[in-house]
């Protein structure tokens, strides 16, 4: 699919993995929307960029269908669809004096796996509405896994359930929207330079740097950004999880 005049969906677009995103869909010619809860940080890159936002809680259904319809009333409807929206809380199962952590895999749940779907789903019926491409096509929706889903570390069992659970459901929706010509693909990104990384001491992240094989330090959000233009672009990426980590494999923790 040529990313030039296509409409492009972005959640998580006003920070990390998600602003790199809509930054390069943007220079490649596309008109983009973020959708996010932080207000402002949307606001910002979408005038940056000469796009759209509107505020969005991923995890609420009628907060997505809002989004979605302020989305086609401003732009049209999208062929492009980039979920980037997520939350990574490191919690015990059981913490300390059996302090439990429920509410925070509901949450993570919630934000991650069930925003995700909700964003898919209500973008697909939108391509789906579309005429197709000479080449048949009329979107792509692209996921944000982690290595986390093979990989999980001490503290990550909500994390984990809900990356894997993006990665599992990537070949299922792909063959349900083959008809209609829509893909569906995941990226599990590895240890990349985003606010989450950054928040961390420096001796931690030096740490972490001294486990990643080559390129020998974080990935760069751009890179990431990479990735997804090249499956905008290559139609016969469909149904599978890239695993974009430098040969990084997490140790436990």
């Amino acid at each position: 699919m040529e990313i030039k005049g296509q409409v492009a969906v972005v959640t998580g677009g006003a920070s990390g993995l998600g602003e790199a995103t809509a930054r390069r869909l943007a220079a490649q010619g596309a008109k983009v929307a973020i959708l996010d809860f932080d207000e402002a940080g949307g606001a910002r890159t979408a005038q940056d960029i000469g796009g759209v936002s509107f505020k969005t809680d991923v995890g609420d259904e009628s907060s997505v269908a809002a989004a979605f319809d302020g989305v086609i009333d401003a732009l049209g409807k999208p062929r492009i669809a980039v979920n980037c929206a997520g939350i990574a809380p490191a919690k015990r199962i059981v913490g300390r004096e059996g302090a439990l952590s429920i509410d925070a895999f509901e949450q993570t749940i919630r934000v991650n796996l069930i925003g995700t779907f909700n964003v898919m789903s209500y973008a697909a019926r939108a391509m789906m509405e579309q005429e197709a491409l000479e080449t048949g096509e009329r979107g792509v929706v692209i996921n944000t896994a982690s290595i986390a889903y093979q990989d999980g570390q001490f503290g990550q069992s909500a994390y984990s359930a809900s990356k894997g659970a993006i990665a599992a459901m990537c070949l299922p929706a792909a063959r349900e929207m083959a008809k209609q010509g829509v893909r569906v693909m995941a990226i599990a990104p590895g240890l990349f330079n985003t606010p989450m990384m950054e928040g961390l001491p420096q001796e931690v992240t030096d740490g972490i740097v001294a486990n990643i094989p080559f390129p020998h330090r974080l990935g760069d959000p751009a890179e990431y950004a990479q990735m997804v233009c090249q499956i905008c672009e290559n139609p016969y990426l469909n149904g599978t999880t890239i695993r974009l980590d430098a040969a990084v494999r997490l140790p436990q923790r």
